[in-house]
């Protein structure tokens, strides 16, 4: 395709053809032999312009631009350095001041508010679904006859709180949670339900290792962290479903290690285990004990209450992860 004409110029007819140069010469004699006439100041005829113009070349035209390009450069650059000129280093000082006037004037989250942030996708709630042999408040079932103590409809045995620690769907939780358990619901962070299997157990230490049969495709695994250099007084926090509501965070500190608890009823005693003070309740089992950095360092397993209330008085127990990575098969720190 034909490239349209960037400049175009004015056609000529027959009559506007360019004079002959003896012409030109008799013109300017008697333009120069009549000074008095004025005739020197009298501006070119239109017709005359145009001829001139016509005398200028295409080289011509190329040069006048080239030189009105170079003077741009060179104002460019003027331009330039008397900005560098003007401007100043920066100094440390510079980008402290920069530093502390934004953290004058922007609202930071707290650890707390990141730490639940950085966990929080990766917490579930875990549902064991089974008959239920409690008799109904009447003698017999009105609706289907059943003889007390023989009532076998299927409903909430338990509700708790797992962990994602493999981003395949591997889900840490507490043994008591799910153990006996019909079916097995699991709820993850984004609103998908699905069911899971337990794939492993460490009895002596109340864990339960579960794989769910689907997984959101965005799927989080938190971050586990060692508990070798852990002490007390270090901020922690708990996320679960206490009593069902949730996802709930609770804030504390490290209240002791290797602690040692036994089950009201008495028949398990855990050792070496974390005390923290960080609210905890039924529903938070199994749940995961963070760092201010979101990362997991034990799973909730009981709570102290010696009123048997099964509420919380201020003292939880939580297994070290390192207990509950071996359960999963993953190797310690």
């Amino acid at each position: 395709m034909r490239r349209p004409a960037l400049y175009s110029s004015s056609s000529r007819s027959g009559q506007d053809a360019q004079p002959h140069d003896d012409e030109l010469a008799s013109t300017a004699s008697s333009a120069q032999a009549d000074p008095g006439s004025g005739m020197h100041e009298r501006p070119a005829a239109p017709g005359r312009v145009k001829r001139a113009l016509s005398h200028l070349s295409l080289r011509n035209i190329y040069f006048l631009w080239s030189v009105v390009g170079l003077l741009a450069v060179l104002l460019a650059l003027s331009f330039s350095a008397s900005l560098q000129k003007g401007s100043r280093k920066l100094t440390q000082d510079d980008i402290n001041a920069a530093v502390l006037k934004t953290l004058e004037t922007t609202v930071l989250p707290s650890a707390a508010a990141r730490a639940y942030q950085t966990i929080a996708p990766s917490v579930v709630r875990v549902v064991a679904v089974g008959k239920d042999n409690a008799p109904p408040a009447s003698g017999t079932d009105a609706k289907k006859g059943v003889p007390k103590g023989e009532h076998t409809e299927y409903g909430e045995r338990s509700v708790g709180t797992g962990v994602v620690i493999v981003d395949k769907g591997i889900i840490l939780t507490n043994l008591h949670v799910v153990q006996g358990a019909d079916t097995i619901r699991i709820t993850f962070a984004d609103g998908l339900e699905t069911t899971a299997t337990i794939t492993g157990a460490q009895p002596e230490n109340d864990l339960a290792v579960l794989q769910a049969h689907k997984i959101p495709d965005d799927m989080i695994a938190a971050t586990m962290r060692s508990t070798a250099d852990l002490r007390p007084g270090d901020e922690v926090m708990a996320v679960g479903y206490p009593f069902g509501i949730g996802p709930s965070a609770s804030a504390g500190v490290i209240s002791g290690l290797k602690r040692n608890f036994r089950s009201p009823e008495g028949k398990q005693e855990m050792t070496n285990l974390i005390q923290f003070d960080a609210a905890a309740n039924p529903g938070n089992s199994g749940g995961p004990l963070v760092t201010m950095d979101g990362e997991v360092i034990g799973i909730v397993t009981a709570i102290y209450n010696p009123n048997q209330q099964r509420s919380f008085v201020g003292i939880g127990f939580a297994v070290p992860i390192e207990n509950a990575a071996s359960a999963a098969g993953m190797p310690p720190f």
